[in-house]
């Protein structure tokens, strides 16, 4: 697998000073999240957003059906019998993003990885495992994958970054359960969760938008 992603980019500024890597759900590609650039209200900021596309596969419970995913899907409980391969392969590919970024002048401790259902569970698989620290990970609609082989495999990079999650009460796609269960998890593990829920479905709403809004603010910050 190549590891290099077609990717859209927003920039608040022409000298960006930090990034957020912003990676889709399942089906969906890079566009499906730059929309919510201007309602994050972050124009005071000097922001690269990287939105990239992920690989196209066939899925598994789409009855083969070749989509843009991070890594295959077996199960509908999601978490049964897991993608090891596709998940670990797809994380090289999310490390290659920050390394790009690292390329361009901005260092992982000011890049935030964010992520929507698959692309929350990317954004988990990759910032715990990331040898150096980042600004924050928001996690959206999504759920902790491989859960058991986290605390093996995590760095202690990342111990204390903050990490904003948000799940909708009605999710028919990802139970909220299934975020509960990865909340309590990383909670376990100590990690430091802001975590959120709203009356909606496998979706995202004006509300979290404005909690996500105030997240970045918060951890977007120079440290040098």
């Amino acid at each position: 697998m190549s590891t290099e992603l077609a990717c859209i980019e927003i920039t608040t500024s022409n000298q960006p000073e930090f990034s957020v890597i912003w990676l889709h759900g399942l089906g969906a590609d890079g566009n499906d999240f730059a929309p919510i650039v201007p309602e994050l209200k972050v124009d005071d900021i000097p922001i690269r957003f990287v939105f990239p596309h992920a690989p196209i596969m066939p899925i598994t419970i789409n009855g083969g059906m070749p989509m843009r995913a991070w890594y295959d899907l077996y199960m509908m409980d999601l978490v049964r019998h897991e993608d090891e391969k596709g998940l670990r392969e797809s994380q090289q590919l999310v490390q290659a993003l920050i390394a790009r970024e690292n390329a361009r002048g901005i260092p992982t401790e000011r890049i935030v990885l964010a992520g929507f259902s698959q692309g929350c569970a990317m954004t988990l698989q990759t910032g715990l495992r990331l040898e150096e620290k980042l600004a924050g990970m928001v996690c959206l609609s999504g759920y902790l994958p491989l859960a058991d082989k986290v605390a093996a495999e995590r760095h202690a990079a990342n111990q204390n970054t903050p990490i904003f999650m948000a799940h909708g009460q009605q999710d028919p796609v990802v139970p909220l359960i299934r975020a509960e269960e990865s909340r309590q998890r990383l909670n376990e593990l100590g990690y430091d969760i802001e975590w959120h829920t709203y009356p909606m479905p496998h979706s995202v709403c004006a509300e979290e938008v404005s909690a996500i809004s105030q997240f970045l603010k918060r951890v977007l910050v120079r440290v040098d």
